[in-house]
């Protein structure tokens, strides 16, 4: 892993896996139920018939930067010498609480391909041939380090969902995935494309369908993203490039969704116990991109933040409503997609949640930045080692996503650590 001093340049893109380690095996006993041996931190006996997730892998570029080194290089690669943009840059970075991301460009792409830091060029055809190569080498990674967790083989893989905004191609990148994981060829594959930052919310409400309407499947679910398609030089007539800018990451999450886990072998630590998503008519242009000659342009509405704060209680009600014995959304832990500071900011002062039911999706925006589908995952993954820290635990939770539509995704979960 590379990470740059305030001088840096971009290097070689090679790719970081993170594994984490497979739990030992104990006894546990719920409510007269029969005995079963799942992990050390299974506290509380799957649902049968529910989904659950049984494992979560990550993968990104190698290239590490932190915020405080981000405007310089950006300025310099883009040959951008415009001081006041420069400043507005400076204090986004500052106002994001992002301190790290990772990134697929480098020094080698940008030499290969001058055009992509050059105003008013068509370079959708090589954005995508980077783009494209990219996620595919991303997904893999993610997958093959949560099958790892998993424990079983791939061919034990009968599903798919691959989830993406940053390729474009037919076949789709589920396909090119199932190849280089050498999945059985009769594996059934769903394709999620363009739904930005909702995604990973999406992808497990999908897969949550099919592992309860298959008995005995097991699904993968894979996200992965690149900023490559929207890079370009910085333009007063596109403000929100800075705030991608300053905000965004690349990198890849996948997860191993399935139902009634096979004792001694598989490890739950969340059920996905039911999903709800809901769009807010009339707002289809708030959150706005196109795809064009130049790449894709997103326009993101100023009033974003009110417009999911003025709907966001209700939405949340029809979830909690569902759970057992919860009257208070602080008696749930919370699993949310970090769009940015003024989002999580607005839902915990809506919402009346305390100071640290938000910790773990703040820890992933600092760590990671926003890297939109593959985000939420990357939160789960916070949210299980703090549940498996305490004693006892909430049980109920919610996951939550939002993005163009403006498109609500949320998931109740019940923890089973």
């Amino acid at each position: 892993m590379k990470v740059y001093p305030p001088n840096f340049q971009l290097l070689k893109v090679k790719y970081v896996v993170v594994f984490l380690p497979k739990l030992t095996m104990s006894k546990i006993n719920g409510n007269g139920a029969s005995e079963h041996r799942y992990s050390s931190a299974t506290r509380r006996l799957p649902t049968p018939g529910k989904a659950t997730v049984l494992a979560i892998g990550k993968a990104f570029p190698s290239q590490l930067i932190p915020q405080d080194c981000l405007v310089e290089g950006y300025f310099r690669d883009t040959n951008c010498i415009d001081h006041a943009m420069k400043e507005k840059l400076e204090r986004l970075c500052k106002t994001t609480t992002v301190r790290t991301r990772y990134t697929v460009m480098s020094k080698e792409i940008l030499d290969e391909y001058p055009e992509l830091a050059t105003e008013g060029t068509a370079t959708i055809s090589q954005r995508l041939s980077i783009a494209n190569k990219a996620v595919t080498e991303m997904a893999k990674d993610a997958s093959l380090a949560c099958i790892k967790q998993w424990g079983r083989p791939a061919e034990d893989i009968t599903h798919v969902v691959y989830v993406s905004s940053s390729e474009i191609r037919l076949p789709g990148g589920d396909l090119y995935l199932a190849n280089e994981l050498g999945l059985r060829n009769d594996v059934n594959r769903v394709m999620l494309y363009f739904l930005g930052c909702y995604g990973g919310v999406t992808g497990l409400r999908v897969a949550k369908d099919i592992a309860e309407n298959n008995p005995g499947s097991r699904v993968l679910l894979t996200t992965s993203e690149t900023t490559i398609l929207g890079f370009r030089p910085p333009s007063k007539s596109r403000p929100y490039d800075l705030v991608g800018a300053a905000l965004f990451g690349d990198g890849a999450a996948a997860a191993i969704i399935g139902a009634d886990p096979i004792a001694k072998t598989e490890s739950p630590f969340l059920e996905l116990s039911y999903a709800v998503q809901q769009f807010l008519p009339g707002t289809h242009s708030v959150i706005d991109g196109r795809l064009s000659e130049e790449g894709i342009n997103f326009k993101l509405g100023r009033d974003l933040p009110q417009k999911i704060d003025d709907n966001i209680e209700g939405f949340c009600n029809k979830l909690m409503e569902k759970a057992s014995n919860v009257k208070d959304f602080n008696d749930m832990f919370w699993a949310v997609h970090p769009g940015g500071p003024a989002i999580l900011n607005r839902l915990e002062t809506t919402l009346k949640l305390r100071g640290e039911k938000l910790d773990c999706s703040r820890r992933a925006l600092m760590d990671f930045g926003n890297v939109s589908s593959n985000t939420i995952i990357y939160v789960l993954e916070y949210m299980r080692e703090e549940l498996m820290n305490k004693e006892i635990g909430e049980e109920w939770g919610l996951a939550l996503a939002f993005g163009p539509g403006i498109t609500f995704e949320g998931i109740l979960l019940r923890s089973l650590n």
